[in-house]
């Protein structure tokens, strides 16, 4: 996606009119129109208004995304409360089946002592608390998933 359709994305996830934003910024709605469709950009002083009236910060209006706006903002409204009613693995589960199924057949408890061992480790050696332990474990997980440990 270019940055005119990042703009233009960021703009209509608040429910502003290119009238609106261009009053908002005290310019005209043409400009925003331009941004918008790529044919001028903003300097970085109007792109830090844009993101300050869009409500994102630089690098999320220069690579903006409605879904993942979306999902940042469920996340932000969920309550503590709520998170624990939610049976994350099923809702998972819907999406990686396998989560709902591995239990059947991978030795669980095998794998879970030298986890814990590292999750006391975390806890012991940085003070972490056990979430906090636990998210980091999770962290480095996704790290050697991706390669890069």
């Amino acid at each position: 996606m270019d940055l005119g359709q990042c703009l233009a994305q960021a703009r209509r996830a608040q429910g502003l009119s290119q009238e609106a934003a261009a009053e908002a910024l005290g310019i005209s709605r043409q400009t925003i129109s331009k941004w918008e469709n790529g044919e001028t950009l903003p300097d970085i002083q109007q792109a830090r208004a844009l993101a300050t009236l869009y409500g994102v910060t630089l690098d999320e209006l220069v690579a903006f995304d409605r879904e993942v706006q979306e999902i940042r903002a469920a996340i932000a409204r969920t309550t503590e409360e709520t998170q624990q009613r939610v049976d994350w693995t099923q809702l998972w589960g819907e999406r990686y089946p396998v989560l709902t199924t591995y239990q059947q057949v991978v030795d669980v408890e095998g794998y879970a002592a030298p986890l814990k061992g590292l999750l006391a480790r975390l806890e012991e050696t940085y003070g972490y608390s056990r979430e906090d332990a636990f998210l980091v474990l999770k962290d480095i997980l996704g790290n050697i998933w991706q390669g890069k440990a």
